[in-house]
């Protein structure tokens, strides 16, 4: 949720940013402002009754004591008044501050200068690639044949026990997956991240702290009568973890790491896009979390992409990095970049990570905020990226190290799996 200060201060900047997302924002900022001001006046109409209200409760006793009924009688007329004033303008309050909060929560956050301007994934900015995309040998095919053959993934299976999107992993293909997941928590964790494992439910706060709610709430699975929902994507626990918190200036940066399960609706989808590990209900993926001070936020978001960078190298898959345009990023981001792996049997690329800075647009809803040398408290920026997700990322193994002898593994994985060839 963006700030009120921030639109007070930048109404014109914020508008000329949404732009960049396709939305004319100019009379909702106003609005939005408008509001601020009534509530504004309202608070401080409020400030003052109370404060008069007080004043003269402390002058009545003293009035009687000198023998000024009238006056007295007069002050406790007056506080009569000024209660059901009170009443009045708290309630007045309540409502202006609902609207203003509705409000807000309406508006996506507003893209940094360097986000460029776009409706869809065609006008992303790709910003680097690496790795030599290879001619496929002769008979290559693409991963769920393959799957299917080396009997790794069942997706019959999957649909038997719950629906089309739940695969079952047997065999080498399940520990591949346990190595994948192993290989990324240590990788992370050597690189200074904190593991926890956290829940895979969260509560309707959590979804809200994080934008999942009400934004996406069609995408994710919901537990009705326990007002629970299964998490997208464990970014949704791990950050807010600290909701609520005011974190001292020693204990930052903050950088978690975790792994889940994570699920989602993906209502909608069909086609191409969904066959085999393309996109599914129920995937693995590890992620990383950090939460800085805001000086700090775009040399974490840069570090996080080198690191996410160094993972696909030493798996020796060719890769890319977008920079999201304004339309195609998330509601919560202000800036995107997206890692695509290169899928060789299918010949296309794959999303297989976002790094994004959301800045403060989370931490104000979650109000987690830190204490700095001069003791007063400021809302931190929260980052995360997948580090990584891992069903396109088995897809792009499968494909690009498939030869005439088998699948071949990347070095840097073979002491997780415990086997160099499928």
């Amino acid at each position: 949720m963006l700030e009120i200060t921030y639109l007070r201060e930048h109404a014109q900047a914020a508008a000329a940013g949404l732009k960049k997302r396709g939305l004319d924002a100019e009379q909702s900022i106003q609005d939005i402002l408008k509001l601020d001001e009534l509530r504004r006046q309202n608070q401080n109409e409020l400030d003052q009754a109370l404060a008069e209200s007080n004043q003269i409760s402390k002058e009545i006793g003293l009035l009687y004591k000198e023998g000024k009924r009238d006056e007295a009688d007069k002050a406790k007329a007056r506080t009569a008044e000024l209660k059901e004033r009170i009443k009045e303008l708290q309630q007045e309050q309540e409502q202006l501050k609902n609207s203003l909060d509705q409000d807000l929560v309406a508006l996506p956050n507003v893209p940094i200068d360097i986000v460029p301007a776009g409706k869809s994934e065609a006008d992303n900015e790709e910003v680097k690639r690496v790795g030599e995309i290879k001619a496929m040998p002769e008979g290559a095919k693409p991963h769920w044949e393959l799957a299917e053959e080396l009997k790794l993934i069942r997706f019959d299976l999957g649909v038997k026990i719950t629906g089309a999107g739940f695969p079952v992993y047997q065999g080498k293909g399940a520990r591949l997956q346990r190595a994948l997941i192993n290989f990324f928590l240590e990788e992370n964790r050597n690189a200074g991240f904190e593991e926890y494992q956290p829940p895979l439910m969260v509560n309707e706060d959590s979804g809200f702290g994080t934008g999942q709610l009400p934004d996406k709430e069609g995408q994710m699975y919901h537990v009705t009568e326990d007002k629970l929902y299964a998490i997208p994507t464990a970014e949704v626990p791990i950050t807010n973890i600290f909701r609520g918190d005011i974190i001292e200036d020693e204990d930052l940066p903050i950088k978690a790491t975790a792994y889940s399960a994570c699920f989602r609706r993906e209502a909608g989808s069909y086609g191409k896009d969904v066959r085999g590990l393309n996109r599914l209900h129920q995937f693995d993926k590890v992620e990383i979390v950090c939460l800085t001070k805001p000086e700090d936020s775009m040399p974490m978001l840069n570090s996080m992409v080198e690191h996410v960078a160094g993972l696909l190298e030493k798996l020796e898959l060719p890769y890319r990095i977008l920079r999201l345009c304004g339309g195609d990023m998330g509601f919560t981001s202000a800036i995107t970049y997206d890692f695509e792996v290169w899928s060789a049997a299918q010949e296309r690329w794959l999303e297989v990570s976002s790094v994004s800075n959301f800045k403060t647009f989370q931490t104000n809803r979650m109000k987690i905020r830190y204490r700095g040398e001069d003791k007063k408290t400021q809302l931190l920026h929260s980052l995360n990226g997948s580090a990584l997700a891992l069903p396109r990322i088995v897809a792009a193994l499968l494909e690009n190290h498939q030869g005439e002898d088998g699948i071949r593994i990347p070095k840097a994985l073979q002491a997780f799996t415990g086997f160099d060839k499928i």
